[in-house]
């Protein structure tokens, strides 16, 4: 059995605005960075391997909390969100013509314009993810978070989900073979540094 824990990459200007990120590499904000300083790694997790998604605001958290360099793994990369990136999601929501809805409301096939639905980030992020063959902490985002822990928990985006991506937090799962469930604790915060 192999533990994959999920840390959300820290605050953009972006993040911050509303607007949606996707693959647009946006850096974090300096609050950011001040803020993740504060953290470190939970006991148990200091050996893990360190992997982050390709876009520097992944990258960027993992080294400020954990004082290495992850490892890039594309498959990491956050959902690509189409013609919607840039945009806000409030003033999607206001234009009828948008096409836009929550992902509470997608199921796995929904698919925004020129982007991807649940089911393609998926099918590029199983491969990886079962193929670890360590313990492993992921640096990357809420988009393929939702996705691995959608699949821990049975939920097929449709209705609340039974979860909530926060920050500064570890998600964890436990991989078996070809599947993944919630690990006991199912979230760990980050410690904080000691003066």
């Amino acid at each position: 059995m192999i533990r994959l824990a999920m840390l959300r990459h820290g605050h953009t200007h972006w993040n911050r605005a509303g607007q949606i990120q996707g693959r647009t590499d946006i850096p974090l904000d300096d609050e950011a960075r001040e803020g993740l300083a504060e953290f470190t790694l939970p006991a148990g997790w200091e050996t893990a391997d360190l992997v982050a998604s390709p876009l520097l605001r992944a990258q960027e958290t993992g080294e400020i909390v954990t004082g290495r360099r992850p490892a890039v793994v594309d498959a990491l990369i956050e959902m690509d969100w189409g013609h919607w990136e840039g945009k806000k999601g409030v003033d999607l929501k206001a234009d009828p013509n948008s096409g836009f809805r929550d992902i509470e409301q997608w199921g796995w096939d929904y698919q925004p314009p020129g982007g991807e639905s649940p089911q393609m980030v998926w099918d590029r992020l199983a491969p990886w993810l079962f193929g670890l063959k360590r313990d492993c902490i992921a640096v990357c985002h809420i988009g393929i978070m939702r996705m691995i822990l959608a699949k821990a928990h049975g939920w097929d985006f449709d209705g609340p989900a039974p979860f909530a991506v926060k920050r500064n937090r570890l998600f964890v799962v436990e991989i078996e073979g070809d599947t993944v469930k919630v690990a006991d604790p199912d979230i760990v915060r980050l410690e904080r540094r000691s003066a």
